[in-house]
């Protein structure tokens, strides 16, 4: 239960031990409260605690007020800002109301209260911290300082960066096969022992390719990775580089690896990796085919152990890779539909906050053969939003095998080639899978 009393003082104290701490850097401060005082890409002591910055480090929409009631706390009416009128007061206070598992979100405060808790390690705190490089706003002031606004435009036509607060899942949303996991794993040591990988020479590695039919995890799965890892996520629609609108593309291509070399360590997933094989097989104009050998040029030079760029590619359709492209991958992770065990696994994830009368997993995971994770949260949608016409917010398991068998009929149209008349005019929108775009919108 939050205590806004708890979390201003928490706020101030902090910002008092930062600024007095030289041996203390950004990395030890809370990301909500780094967002607070970031400015121009930095962040400047003294941390000026105002109450428009207690506001946004700590949640608590009227901080003064919190506080105010307090012996050892006043504010400058002024400048607006919130400070200690005895600090030891203050420390005594607010010693006697810190838990352990508070401190271990703080590591300003865990420097200060190691030796006071037994359960404190600073040096533990600061390690799960999220690191100041993984923040919104480094990110922007390092897109801000390498490009001016007209190139930012053009080159945010061809990538989306997102900070790992930025992305609403993580690897215990999905459900994942044996396979998958050891990946995962693996790749999660290379990045933890990286130095001892180039010490031995052993620099080729942290390019994985994720391989299987749209809905199955893929994308998702690279974008979880970010959160788990605390690492940006830079994604690319390789298609895009045929863009009217982005100029000179393979320029654009360099840049979009020179950005992920200025964001490492981070992710740079290359989506829609098919349309490299598809466009040297073509008869493609001369400079999109130049975009592509610059794009395999470009993937033969990043490096996981070098530049601190986890590279990962994905693709619908293997099938269409050649030789050329499948060598640029150390690693290929294949992403099959889900059996039934894992369709189950879904199905509880996916229904976590709901409330299903006789909810029975495994007898929908027995329906429902063949359907990909997306498949599923559509059903799931489709349930609901049933429901919902019928004032409901409580389903029951009928009501999820109806949407199962509306979601089968639906599925079954894509099939019909012999519809009389326009056939998108039978579908609402044009779209009768509500998410089947080719793209891997999944669990």
């Amino acid at each position: 239960m939050s205590n806004p009393e708890l979390d201003v003082v928490e706020f101030l104290l902090t910002a008092k031990t930062y600024s007095r701490d030289k041996s203390l850097d950004v990395d030890d401060l809370p990301p909500s409260y780094r967002a607070a005082f970031w400015s121009d890409g930095q962040i400047e002591r003294p941390l000026s605690t105002t109450t428009t910055a207690a506001r946004e480090a700590t949640g608590v929409e009227h901080p003064w007020e919190a506080v105010s009631e307090l012996m050892f706390t006043d504010r400058d009416d002024f400048s607006g800002t919130i400070d200690f009128t005895d600090e030891d007061l203050a420390e005594e206070w607010i010693r006697d109301r810190l838990t352990e598992e508070r401190l271990m979100n703080n590591p300003t405060l865990a420097a200060q209260y190691e030796d006071d808790f037994e359960g404190v390690d600073y040096d533990i705190a600061r390690q799960t911290n999220r690191p100041a490089r993984a923040d919104r706003a480094w990110i922007d002031s390092l897109l801000e300082e390498y490009f001016d606004e007209e190139e930012e435009e053009e080159m945010l036509d061809l990538v989306e960066i997102r900070a790992p607060e930025e992305v609403d899942i993580t690897l215990d949303d999905l459900v994942l096969t044996q396979e998958q996991e050891d990946e995962i794993h693996k790749i999660v040591k290379a990045i933890e022992h990286r130095d001892y990988l180039a010490q031995i020479g052993l620099r080729e590695i942290g390019k994985l390719l994720f391989v299987g039919p749209p809905g199955t995890g893929k994308t998702s799965v690279a974008r979880s990775l970010a959160v788990d890892l605390d690492l940006p996520f830079v994604e690319v629609k390789l298609s895009m580089i045929t863009s009217q609108y982005l100029g000179e593309t393979a320029k654009n291509v360099e840049k979009t690896f020179e950005v992920a070399k200025r964001l490492s360590p981070c992710i740079l997933f290359m989506d829609e990796f098919d349309f490299v094989a598809k466009t040297r097989a073509s008869d493609e104009h001369a400079a999109i085919k130049r975009a592509v050998n610059t794009l395999l040029k470009s993937i033969d030079e990043v490096s996981l152990i070098q530049d601190d760029v986890l590279l990962i590619g994905a693709t619908n359709h293997p099938d269409q890779l050649d030789a050329a492209a499948w060598r640029r991958f150390d690693e290929i992770v294949n992403f099959p539909k889900p059996d039934a065990g894992m369709r189950a696994g879904i199905l509880e994830i996916v229904t976590r906050e709901m409330t299903v009368d006789d909810f029975d997993p495994a007898e929908l995971a027995d329906m429902t053969e063949g359907l990909t994770g997306s498949d599923l949260r559509l059903v799931l949608r489709e349930a609901v939003l049933e429901a919902l016409t019928e004032e409901r917010t409580v389903l029951t398991q009928q009501d999820l095998k109806d949407a199962v068998a509306e979601f089968e009929e639906r599925d079954n149209l894509k099939d019909l080639d012999m519809i009389e008349g326009d056939h998108d005019a039978l579908i609402a929108g044009g779209d009768i899978s509500g998410g089947s775009d080719g793209h891997d919108h999944d669990h």
